[in-house]
C-alpha cells in the first residue's frame, strides 16, 4: 500500500499556536462548547439488499454488518487466520462433533448489557428453526444438532457429523433480550426507531438508513476492543463509481473502492489523496439459467431452455475470452480465472487440466453447436431443433461501468457463433430479485470468498434454491446437481486438512464441467482514500491487503483522523477567533496539508 503523502512543516502545530496565542488570535474552548463528532464517510456503490444480519447477502451489506456484529471468531488482520471473537478459546471431542467455546467475560452489547453464551446459543438456535433466520448463513448451522449454553461463559455445539468450519462460523451474533421479541424475521428492518435503538456487539452501531442516500453508524462506546477513533462511521449511496470518485477528489468522502483502472490511475495521481492495490477475495462470473426450480424442484421463471443443454453452455463458454476482459476492461487489474475459488486461497484454489479447460476457442464452439443440431439459419442466427432462433438475454449491474463494457464483448462474441444477445442494465436490486425468480438467460454475477470456502461452495447447492414462495434464496445460479451436493457434504465433515483440499478440488471440477457459469475473472482491489484526513488504515493481510470490505472490520476500526473536525469539516485542529489573521500567519509559517471542501454534497 502506498504510503500518504508527507505534511511538510517549517514550524510544528504547538510552536505555530503558541505564537498565535501570544497575540490573541487563539481562544481557550468555551466551558461546554459542544465539539462536531469525527466522522469516515464512504463511498458505496451497490445497494443495500437488508440491514437484518439474517438476510443481508450482498458485499455492501456484509460488510456493514460486520461492523456491527461480532463472531464467535473472527479472521486475523495480519493473516485471516482464525483468532478470538467473542470466543477466547475453544475444544472439541475426539470424534469432532463436540464444540465448547468459552464466551469473553465482560463484553457488552451497545446498551450495556452483558454479552453471555445464552446470545449465542439464541442466534444459532433462531437459525436452526426459523428457515428465514438461515437465509444468508444456514450452512453454517445446517449440520447442527444441538445448541446449549450451561453457564453464560459457555456454548456447546453438538453436529450431527463432524464439521470442518466451526472456526469459520461467519454468523453476526445477535442480543437475545432484542431478537426474542422478534415475531417476523423475514419483515424485520433491524433499523432504529425512537425509544428502540438497534443494538450490536461489533465497533459501531446503527443510527440512520435511509435508502438509496446513506446509512449512518456511531462508535460503540462499550465495544470490547476499545471505542473506536471515529464518531461516525457512514457509508454513502452514489449511483455509480464515477460519482463517487468525483465525491472522493472534492472531500464529500474520505474512502472509496471498486474503482476501474482508469479511475485507479488518475486517483493516484490527486493531490491529497492515496491508493491502495490489492490482490482480490472475490470472482466475477457469467451465470447461466440452466433451468431454475424451486428447492423442492418446481420449475420458476422464464429461462431460456436451450440453456438446459450442457453442450451449449460449454459452447458459451468457449466462446467467451477472460484474458481479453482482463487486459481490456480491468487495464490488467484482474488475473484470468481458474476454477471457483480465487488464486488468493491457493490451499483451495484449483485449475482445470489442459483437457478440460474452457479456452478462448471459437471454432470448437462452433463445431458444438452443430454437433448438437442448433444450425445457423440464412441471416447466421442459430435456431434450435423446432426452428426457432436462439437468443438470450444478458443482464447486468448498471452501477459497475466494467459491467457494461463486459456486455457489449460478450454480446459481440456470442453473436460471432450464432446467438443474438439483448443486454439489460439495472440496479443490484433489481438484478438480485430478477436472478433468484428465474426470469434471466445470462447475468454478470460474482461473490466474495471466506478463507474457508464452505459458504461459497453452499450457495450452489440444491438446497439453497428458493422455497415455493420464493424465500430464502441465496443460490447464486439456481444450480442443482446431486454429485455435487453429495461432495459438498463430504468436504464440510471432513476434519482432514489433506483429504478436505482434495474433495474441495473434486467438487470445483465437477462445477466447471456443468458449466453452469463461466468464472471469468479474479478482480484485484482497488481503493482510495483522503490521506490528508487520515493516516494509513489496517489492512488485510498485512502488508498487501485491502483497507474495506475484509473479512473482519479492522479497516473501520483502525481510522485515525490526522486532524479535528468542526461541523463536519477537517481543520487542523486549531481554536480560530478572527479567521483571516490566523489564515495569514498559517500561509507565512505552516503548510498543513488542510482538506479542501468541496461542494455540498459490493453479493456483487
Amino acid at each position: 500500500m502506498m504510503l500518504p503523502k508527507r505534511l511538510s512543516r517549517s514550524l510544528s502545530v504547538t510552536a505555530v499556536a503558541a505564537v498565535l496565542a501570544g497575540t490573541g488570535v487563539i481562544g481557550a474552548v468555551p466551558a461546554g462548547a459542544a465539539t462536531a463528532p469525527t466522522v469516515l464517510r464512504v463511498g458505496l456503490a451497490q445497494d443495500v439488499d437488508s440491514l437484518n444480519p439474517f438476510l443481508a447477502e450482498f458485499a455492501s451489506s456484509t460488510d456493514i454488518g460486520r461492523a456491527m456484529y461480532e463472531f464467535l471468531t473472527t479472521y486475523s488482520p495480519k493473516n485471516e487466520a482464525p483468532v478470538p471473537g467473542l470466543a477466547t478459546r475453544w475444544t472439541h471431542t475426539p470424534d469432532g462433533r463436540t464444540w465448547t467455546y468459552t464466551i469473553r467475560r465482560g463484553a457488552l452489547w451497545s446498551d450495556g448489557t452483558p454479552i453471555t453464551a445464552r446470545d449465542v446459543a439464541f442466534t444459532f438456535h433462531l437459525m436452526m428453526t426459523n428457515p428465514v433466520a438461515a437465509t444468508a448463513n444456514g450452512n453454517f448451522v445446517a449440520n447442527f444438532a444441538s445448541v446449549a449454553a450451561p453457564k453464560d461463559t459457555t456454548v456447546v455445539i453438538t453436529t450431527k457429523q463432524p464439521q470442518a468450519t466451526m472456526l469459520a462460523l461467519d454468523v453476526p451474533i445477535v442480543p437475545e433480550h432484542i431478537w426474542s421479541h422478534v415475531t417476523d424475521i423475514g419483515h424485520y428492518t433491524n433499523l432504529p426507531a425512537p425509544g428502540h435503538p438497534v443494538v450490536g456487539s461489533g465497533p459501531f452501531v446503527l443510527t440512520d438508513y435511509r435508502e438509496g442516500q446513506f446509512v449512518k453508524l456511531a462508535a460503540n462506546r462499550h465495544y470490547w476492543r476499545g471505542t473506536p477513533k471515529v464518531d461516525q462511521l457512514d457509508f454513502v449511496h452514489f449511483d455509480n463509481t464515477d460519482a463517487e470518485v468525483q465525491a472522493l477528489v472534492k472531500g464529500d468522502i474520505d474512502l472509496a473502492n471498486g474503482l476501474s483502472a482508469a479511475q485507479f490511475g488518475t486517483l493516484a495521481r490527486t493531490r491529497n489523496v492515496t491508493v491502495n492495490k490489492a490482490e482480490g477475495g472475490r470472482f466475477v462470473d457469467l451465470a447461466m439459467n440452466t433451468g431454475a426450480a424451486t428447492n423442492t424442484g418446481t420449475p420458476i421463471g422464464d429461462g431460456n431452455p436451450v440453456l438446459r443443454d450442457v453442450a451449449v453452455r460449454t459452447a458459451i463458454a468457449d466462446a467467451v475470452n477472460p484474458a481479453t476482459l482482463v487486459r481490456q476492461v480491468y487495464g490488467g487489474d484482474a488475473q484470468v480465472a481458474g476454477g471457483y475459488i480465487p488464486d488468493k486461497f491457493a490451499t483451495y484454489h484449483w485449475n482445470p487440466p489442459a483437457g478440460q479447460a474452457h479456452t478462448f476457442d471459437p471454432a470448437r464452439a462452433n463445431h458444438l453447436l452443430d454437433a448438437d443440431g442448433y444450425r445457423r439459419g440464412a441471416d447466421g442466427t442459430r435456431v434450435d431443433q423446432h426452428g426457432q432462433p436462439l437468443r438470450l438475454r444478458l443482464i447486468g449491474r448498471d452501477d459497475q461501468p466494467q459491467q457494461a463494457q463486459m456486455a457489449a464483448y460478450v454480446k459481440s462474441w456470442l453473436g460471432a457463433v450464432g446467438i443474438p444477445v439483448d443486454v439489460q442494465l439495472v440496479s443490484s436490486n433489481k438484478l438480485d430479485d430478477v436472478t433468484s425468480a428465474g426470469d434471466f438467460d445470462l447475468a454478470f454475477s460474482g461473490w466474495g470468498v471466506d478463507p474457508d470456502p464452505d459458504a461459497v461452495l453452499a450457495v450452489q447447492t440444491c438446497d439453497h434454491r428458493p422455497d415455493a414462495h420464493g424465500e430464502n434464496n441465496d443460490s447464486e445460479v439456481l444450480f442443482c446437481d446431486h454429485t455435487y451436493d453429495t461432495l459438498y457434504l463430504r468436504q464440510r465433515s471432513d476434519l482432514n486438512p489433506a483429504t478436505r483440499v482434495a474433495d474441495v478440488k473434486h467438487l470445483e471440477s465437477v462445477f466447471y464441467q456443468q458449466a453452469s457459469e463461466v468464472t471469468l475473472l479474479y478482480p484485484n482491489v482497488l481503493e482510495a482514500y483522503r490521506s490528508d484526513r487520515f493516516a494509513p488504515f489496517q489492512v488485510q493481510p498485512d502488508p498487501g491487503g485491502a483497507i474495506m470490505a475484509q473479512n473482519g472490520y479492522w479497516g473501520y476500526l483502525s481510522a485515525t483522523p490526522i486532524t479535528t473536525t468542526t461541523g463536519g469539516r477537517t481543520n487542523t485542529g486549531l481554536i480560530v477567533g478572527t479567521g483571516i489573521a490566523v489564515l495569514v500567519i498559517i500561509g507565512v509559517f505552516v503548510v498543513f496539508g488542510v482538506r479542501r471542501r468541496g461542494s455540498a454534497a459490493d453479493r456483487e
